[in-house]
């Protein structure tokens, strides 16, 4: 099964346009069409960006929202600890590389992302980067 890491953004955005390419690469997911590969780091970003208050205002997610979603990730996902030393690797945005190592770490066959700072870099140590777009046409 293709091993994949879903950066941040793709999380948020699927929540924030439910009918969006990002909510139908999340959809493919819970449909099993794909492991989906996460850290720990990665999923604090994810709370974390949820809970910002001015995507909390727009958006009205509330608590079990966020914490539905959480548990989602802990519990059908493949968790890795994401330590791979990726350094060096995104010098105009070190805090992207979390990304990197959840990948390396993972053996994933791919990343996700709308990131401009990870897709310039177009794949890390044979690990192809892409767009949600490029991603759903690869599962087809």
């Amino acid at each position: 099964m293709l091993r994949v890491v879903l950066d941040t953004n793709v999380f948020v955005s699927s929540l924030l346009i439910k009918k969006g390419l990002p909510a139908q690469v999340i959809d493919a997911w819970k449909e099993r069409q794909f492991l989906l590969v996460i850290s720990p780091s990665i999923i604090a970003e994810v709370q974390s960006t949820l809970n910002y208050p001015r995507i909390r205002r727009k958006y009205a997610f509330t608590d079990e929202d966020i914490e539905d979603l959480v548990n989602l990730l802990h519990n059908e996902t493949l968790l890795v600890p994401g330590h791979a030393d990726v350094s060096g690797a995104i010098p105009d945005d070190p805090s992207d590389e979390v990304v990197l190592a959840c990948a390396v770490d993972g053996m994933a066959d791919c990343i996700v992302s709308g990131d401009r700072h990870l897709l310039t870099l177009r794949s890390y140590r044979g690990i192809p980067i892409l767009t949600v777009r490029e991603f759903l046409e690869r599962i087809g």
